[in-house]
């Protein structure tokens, strides 16, 4: 199979984490497109568990879906940053707690059809107290969750978001 050659990107919005683009491809029979294209900064994750393996989970809501929601502490990854550093911070700062181990799960591309979007996924270890500083429009609380409340939490749809998913289950099967 043969990739696409990009010919334009044309900016069709700009907003403040994103960019949406017009994006103008050649197929490989010669053909040209136009797929709509989202440039998103990248973010990173992190699912705290407690020396007992209990999970750390922020509440906090979100306007997309209007509603409360429980998820890993993410954010965005700032420039010169590395993904791991995001989410060692971002666990601080939404948590008050610090990791003295953060073990790499994956990376996810929250929707491959339109956007370039990706969470870097890790679990953290070792937990010890910090210093939570939100950001001035957060409102977040954390809650600590036994794995079988999180696990039924996400089966009957309390938990949706993506990133909290694969986290809670790849420690799930961490733990196999």
């Amino acid at each position: 199979m043969e990739k696409y050659v990009r010919k334009k990107l044309e900016l069709a919005y700009h907003a403040h984490v994103f960019d949406v683009y017009n994006d103008h491809l050649e197929l490989p029979d010669g053909r040209e497109v136009v797929y709509d294209y989202i440039d998103h900064r990248a973010g990173a994750c992190v699912l705290p568990v407690t020396d007992d393996g209990r999970l750390i989970l922020v509440k906090q809501y979100r306007n997309s879906i209007d509603d409360i929601t429980y998820e890993v502490p993410a954010g965005l990854v700032d420039a010169g940053e590395s993904p791991e550093a995001a989410a060692a911070r971002e666990l601080e700062e939404e948590t008050g707690y610090v990791s003295g181990r953060l073990e790499y799960i994956t990376r996810t591309v929250l929707a491959i059809g339109t956007s370039n979007e990706q969470t870097y996924i890790y679990i953290g270890h070792d937990l010890k107290s910090g210093h939570m500083s939100q950001d001035a429009d957060e409102n977040i609380e954390s809650e600590i969750f036994d794995v079988r409340n999180a696990e039924s939490m996400i089966r009957d749809g309390r938990i949706v978001d993506s990133k909290t998913i694969i986290a809670v289950y790849a420690y799930i099967n961490s733990l196999k």
